[in-house]
């Protein structure tokens, strides 16, 4: 197995969200891969966890990548949240094949879990995207 192009990988996704018109529209600025402190943006983006499996073969070293990228929004419904989901799966889909380290096979998108924290009051669209990369 190899994880050595995890870096690329999320620098890359993180490049593709952040200089997304579309999204940038709704959560403007507010894409982070570590969420800061002090007060948020009513809305934003935040990539998160991430599990990793090798899929290396007689070719090479590589990965299938588990990658959660999430919205977080303070509105009372869902409906902004799931327009910032979308653009973000949208953007996804356009994800360069080449990274600084290693290529990217494909994207696909897993699974989505949109649910209420009661406890503050926001509303979480989880979303799961599984890449597959190659060490070159």
């Amino acid at each position: 197995m190899s994880y050595a192009v995890a870096a690329a990988l999320q620098e890359a996704v993180y490049q593709k969200l952040a200089g997304d018109a579309a999204l940038g529209a709704i959560v403007g600025s507010a894409i982070y891969d570590a969420v800061p402190a002090g007060t948020l943006p009513p809305i934003y983006v935040t990539l998160g966890a991430e599990t990793a499996r090798d899929r290396s073969d007689m070719t090479g070293q590589g990965a299938a990548h588990d990658l959660r990228i999430s919205v977080i929004t303070e509105a009372q419904g869902f409906q902004q949240a799931k327009q910032a989901a979308a653009a973000v799966s949208d953007a996804l889909g356009a994800v360069p094949q080449t990274l600084s380290r290693g290529r990217l096979v494909g994207l696909f998108f897993r699974q989505a879990k949109a649910a209420l924290d009661r406890s503050s009051g926001t509303r979480r669209i989880d979303m799961i995207f599984r890449a597959r990369v190659e060490d070159n």
